[in-house]
């Protein structure tokens, strides 16, 4: 199934805000200064190390921002592999605009393609054996940008937000005053959402069953636990892996059983790719 798409409507405002944090709500000195206004050229995004490379409408919005009559060219498409060196794509514009919109394109489409192809280490490793989710463990604001760029990177995403989803953690259990209580309010108050319960012992998940959970989220479980989990649930309830998720882990995670593994690190410890912006000049 293709990943669906993003809506420009999730990063226009995002990429004018950026912009206007770089000029200050001015100009670009330097820029401005140096470079005659009628001067033309072409930059190309490098790549310069392996990756799935995401975020290129968001970058070339940096440039249409500037200069609605920038030209688009596009090499590889969001969610592609490409190899160290490989050129991804390249905008025709005033050599002003190109200079101008330079370093806020390439800090969406370093940061995009990293969580991507992290993302893509993470499903590679699964092997088809679990389903690879994220969490709302993103960046302030960027959150549809970086989901997008999980999905690209193969991954599924998880409730976007609060809004979305019914996802019962060990302090709404707390306050709640326990798995069955809390479950019971959430669907008075919810009808129709399913509901997912956090447990962090073996004993919770008896209770979440009881209880009627559609998921259960094993938080820090051992492996052996989490395999004890899957059994208990004898498939009356789907079981998550969550907590001390790391991509070495994954393939062991995958054999236990459980139909999803949610890991923050696809969003919050993505490593930027390295991606180069070159420009040549004309007339």
């Amino acid at each position: 199934m293709k990943p669906s798409p993003l809506d420009p409507i999730a990063y226009r405002d995002i990429v004018r805000r950026a912009l206007d944090e770089d000029l200050g709500g001015r100009t670009d000195v330097t820029t401005e200064s140096t470079v005659d206004r009628s001067l033309r050229g072409r930059g190309c995004f490098r790549v310069k190390a392996d990756c799935i490379v995401a975020g290129l409408d968001v970058a070339f919005e940096c440039f249409r921002a500037l200069e609605p009559g920038a030209e688009m060219i596009v090499v590889k498409h969001d969610g592609a592999a490409c190899r160290a060196g490989a050129l991804v794509a390249a905008v025709a514009a005033t050599a002003r605009t190109l200079l101008i919109g330079e370093r806020t394109a390439l800090n969406f489409l370093q940061r995009m393609s990293g969580v991507a192809t992290l993302t893509r280490r993470f499903v590679d490793a699964a092997a088809g054996k679990i389903v690879v989710l994220d969490t709302r463990k993103t960046t302030p604001t960027l959150r549809a940008l970086e989901k997008y760029a999980v999905r690209m990177g193969g991954g599924t995403n998880h409730r976007f937000g609060l809004f979305d989803a019914v996802l019962i953690k060990d302090n709404h259990i707390a306050v709640a005053g326990g798995v069955t209580a809390a479950v019971a309010k959430a669907r008075a108050g919810n009808p129709g959402l399913a509901v997912e319960v956090e447990a962090d012992t073996l004993a919770q998940v008896d209770e979440a069953l009881a209880a009627g959970a559609e998921t259960i989220l094993v938080d820090n479980m051992s492996t052996p636990d989490i395999r004890e989990a899957v059994r208990r649930s004898g498939g009356r309830a789907k079981i998550e892996i969550s907590g001390g998720v790391t991509l070495e882990r994954i393939p062991e995670l995958a054999a236990t059983g459980a139909d999803f593994v949610s890991a923050g690190a696809l969003t919050h410890s993505a490593p930027a790719i390295d991606i180069s912006f070159d420009i040549d000049t004309f007339a």
